[in-house]
């Protein structure tokens, strides 16, 4: 039970966030909900190890959050979420140095794998 990072869930859909917080939260990380890319722009902060983030929010979405937060210089990893299979997505995760990309509905153990080794990058770099 040392799993104490915390990580940021932004996303507009209420179960999607639920879901997501609570297998975050069964392998004890500190979690932080966001309903939608405006409040996480204004919560994020140098505590937050690691964004997981929608990809289509409104008024931001998870692109217009990324390139906010790395205009501010701050370079926290950030995992997209998205039901959408459109391959341009992945160029444009590429192009912002996004750790990972989930597809919807997010399973739980591709999720904590993926958390795992996203932290685990983020403590080596």
């Amino acid at each position: 039970m040392e799993n104490r990072s915390k990580i940021m869930v932004v996303e507009d859909n209420d179960f999607v966030r639920m879901q997501i917080v609570k297998f975050l939260e069964s392998e004890s990380y500190d979690v932080i909900e966001c309903t939608d890319g405006s409040q996480a722009l204004e919560t994020i902060n140098g505590s937050i190890d690691m964004a997981i983030v929608d990809i289509r929010m409104e008024p931001i979405d998870g692109f217009e959050f990324i390139r906010s937060i790395r205009g501010d210089e701050i370079d926290t990893p950030v995992v997209l979420v998205t039901g959408d299979h459109n391959p341009d997505l992945l160029n444009e995760a590429n192009k912002w140095g996004v750790a990972a990309v989930l597809m919807k509905p997010v399973q739980k153990d591709r999720l904590l794998m993926t958390v795992s080794r996203t932290l685990k990058a983020a403590k080596r770099a």
